[in-house]
């Protein structure tokens, strides 16, 4: 089990930049560059030129990854942007805790 904060799956708000506000869940976690994709955040366009497959070219949207830094995990008790600590639970596993209410984020 990898100790990131922000992992695959998780529920996260957006902190700065052009989509500041928005939430979205993680599709895809690239902790090697410190970045993040987000669902429906950081779209970018792509004007594509037709080809033989497709004739009729046009615009391609993608989710472009934003620095994990500019996102936050969305507490699981109040919606709200909070930071994230380890705790080790009772069978002696680590387990990651919102640091806004004390939330386990991960079972």
């Amino acid at each position: 089990m990898s100790a990131a904060k922000i992992r695959k799956g998780d529920k996260v708000i957006v902190l700065s930049g052009k989509d500041k506000g928005k939430t979205g869940e993680v599709t895809v976690s690239m902790p090697k560059d410190g970045k993040v994709v987000v669902a429906g955040v950081n779209v970018a366009t792509r004007h594509r030129k037709a080809t033989q497959v497709n004739p009729q070219g046009g615009l391609e949207r993608k989710e472009a990854p934003l620095h994990v830094s500019k996102v936050a995990i969305v507490d699981p008790k109040d919606g709200k942007a909070t930071r994230v600590r380890f705790e080790t639970s009772k069978d002696g596993k680590k387990v990651r805790v919102a640091a806004r209410s004390g939330e386990k984020i991960d079972g």
